[in-house]
């Protein structure tokens, strides 16, 4: 009996889960790799069973989905087609061979078992997917590093995944549709939102009405949001922004002022509010680090991709915000498209198109969708003149906005990498993932995606094992 083919799909949000699926319904022998404790990803992140949630469903939307989602999960575990690992942190994925048909892909993923991330875990396969997701934008001002400062994505995951309220009086500000279900979220869990502040001007959409026609469920849940505000009295700002959080060891009040159309404040329309709380987040970046160093080709930001979701490296595959920013419904969308072409690559057939066919078209119109959407949500345009030369842009190293504009302006650093080497930004923990879009703002460079060898930090021991030493 031949051994059926091995598939890892690194990520359990939405293009994973589905890929996952559709794969092992195909006969393929799947392993799922995710750093979190329960699949769903951040979409669909789960509250931590021992709260003992009665009502988890409140905390989110497309519950039937995720219903849909875990329970085909749950019956391929038990049919023993797909093992799930969970705390498992991805950090490199090694291509041992595969370049031709006569020579198939074979791979080894390297991943940190558990909170502490110290014990290495290895798992082969012959093909992989990468459904890494994406990561939250978030832009420096004056008092951004104080404590009761989060990210939107961090507010939302604190309340479903430890129903615990960052604080009682919120305001959530930046730019993007995810500012509306955080606002909502806060405001139903009992937080007083004291104003939601989009610095872009939805009336723009207006200029996206032929795009936005085409999905009337997508404004049905945007009328939702806005009337769920309106019933918690939360007060909406367009066109404005957070220009400074203030507090003395926490956040107290944060300063709000207008912005004029080339995105500048205008004078005199500064605002105080008080609050303990600022959710700010400026859009999502595509998670990309693993496959940048497979050698993956991208797109701007985003892992490139044909039709069938393969990169141009032989047995990776990718879908999901690592292709680019969309939402769940594209994320599946792209997962399902996946998920069948491997099962049919793995197999020496090319997948029938007809099998993903109202996949592709959901696809396509998706995406239509959100570039339409990033039209109109951009950050500020010149959002770098509020940062003060003493604001810290990048928080791992303490490096303030006046080193980085010595760099360009007197050491004539002309790219983020030179700012990087006499200026020790992006260097920390993190390795620019916070700080990159600032430091290229502030340098006035283009805003590309830095090739790290490794996904995470690795404990020395982990990386002196001998070649071929099981872990």
């Amino acid at each position: 009996m031949t051994e059926r083919r091995r598939l890892v799909v690194i990520g359990a949000g939405p293009a994973g889960l589905t890929a996952a699926l559709a794969a092992a319904a195909r006969g393929v022998r799947v392993t799922l790799v995710d750093s979190a404790p329960q699949a769903g990803g951040q979409f669909y992140r789960q509250t931590a069973p021992g709260l003992g949630a009665r009502r988890p469903q409140a905390l989110h939307h497309q519950w039937r989905t995720w219903e849909r989602l875990r329970d085909g999960l749950a019956a391929h575990i038990a049919a023993g087609r797909v093992t799930h690992l969970t705390d498992h942190h991805v950090w490199f994925v090694e291509r041992q061979s595969g370049t031709t048909d006569r020579a198939p892909a074979s791979f080894a993923v390297h991943a940190l078992l558990g909170p502490e991330q110290e014990e290495p875990v290895t798992v082969h396969a012959d093909a992989v997917l990468l459904a890494t997701g994406g990561y939250e934008k978030v832009l420096p001002f004056p008092g951004w590093t104080l404590p009761g400062v989060v990210t939107v994505g961090g507010a939302q995951a604190m309340l479903k995944g430890g129903l615990v309220l960052p604080g009682r009086t919120a305001v959530v500000a930046g730019t993007g549709p995810l500012l509306l279900p955080v606002a909502v979220g806060l405001a139903s869990a009992g937080a007083k939102v004291a104003a939601l502040v989009e610095s872009a001007d939805p009336r723009n959409l207006a200029r996206q009405a032929r795009v936005l026609a085409a999905h009337p469920a997508k404004l049905a849940e945007g009328a939702r949001y806005a009337a769920e505000l309106a019933r918690h009295r939360v007060r909406t700002q367009v066109r404005s922004t957070v220009i400074a959080a203030h507090g003395t060891g926490r956040l107290e009040a944060v300063t709000v002022a207008a912005l004029d159309g080339d995105g500048r404040v205008r004078p005199g329309t500064e605002r105080r509010i008080p609050c303990d709380t600022l959710a700010v987040g400026h859009g999502m970046l595509p998670h990309t680090d693993l496959a940048e160093a497979l050698g993956c080709r991208l797109d701007g930001v985003a892992v490139a991709v044909d039709d069938e979701q393969r990169t141009d490296v032989p047995g990776v595959w990718a879908a999901g915000e690592a292709t680019g920013i969309g939402g769940a419904a594209l994320a599946s969308a792209e997962g399902r498209i996946a998920g069948l072409s491997i099962a049919a690559r793995l197999d020496s057939r090319t997948p029938n198109r007809s099998s993903y066919a109202s996949a592709a078209k959901a696809r396509a119109g998706l995406r239509e969708f959100f570039a339409a959407v990033d039209t109109v949500f951009a950050p500020p345009a010149r959002w770098t003149e509020q940062v003060t030369d003493d604001t810290v842009v990048c928080r791992c190293e303490e490096v303030p906005a006046s080193a980085i504009r010595e760099a360009v302006d007197e050491l004539g650093a002309g790219d983020v990498r030179t700012v990087k080497l006499l200026t020790r930004a992006g260097m920390g923990w993190c390795q620019g993932r916070m700080c990159g879009p600032a430091v290229a703002g502030l340098a006035r460079c283009p805003e590309t995606p830095s090739r790290r060898p490794f996904a995470r930090p690795v404990p020395l021991g982990v990386l002196a094992r001998e070649p071929g030493e099981p872990s």
